[in-house]
């Protein structure tokens, strides 16, 4: 089913004004999963400037008023032909609905319509679920790859070609 045909669900861009919901879903949903204590980490890997820059490649989806997930992406400058998928996120309640991939869909077909020819993002070892979520969508998965985000940083590279 697609994300348009979901009831009560809406899929708009963000707007700047979006910002400290998408902070506080960051705290919330994952301390819900279990890894308190990290929101200041979680929102520095997501600044304001996310919701200035990049909204005509990022999502929201809301059931009512309710942020229920939402997509970051944006196009490369300097790859022409790449696409990167910044940060997604679920809310616990929503999870297992479809919602994430029905966001990568969509941003899929979007690098498609602009030319982009893959699609990339990371994560960190710890995050197991994610690795598999890429896997069963179709990306390359490469790493964990020492040290890419600097000491002690180490990832996992998605690639996936569309």
């Amino acid at each position: 089913m697609s994300l348009d045909a979901r009831d009560g669900l809406v899929v708009r861009a963000p707007h700047e004004s979006d910002y400290l919901r998408l902070c506080q879903a960051l705290d919330v949903w994952w301390d819900l999963d279990g890894i308190a204590g990290q929101g200041a980490q979680r929102t520095a890997l997501l600044p304001r400037l996310f919701l200035q820059h990049f909204t005509d490649t990022s999502f929201l989806v809301e059931d009512g008023q309710t942020l229920v997930a939402f997509l970051i992406g944006f196009f490369s400058q300097s790859q022409s032909h790449v696409g990167y998928i910044h940060f997604v996120g679920v809310a616990p309640a929503y999870r297992q609905r479809g919602l994430a991939r029905a966001l990568y869909e969509r941003f899929f077909d979007l690098c498609r319509q602009h030319g982009r020819r893959e699609v990339h993002c990371i994560t960190s070892p710890p995050n197991v679920r994610s690795v598999a979520f890429h896997r069963r969508l179709g990306f390359n998965v490469d790493g964990p790859v020492a040290e890419y985000d600097g000491p002690g940083r180490d990832r996992y590279v998605f690639v996936r070609y569309l």
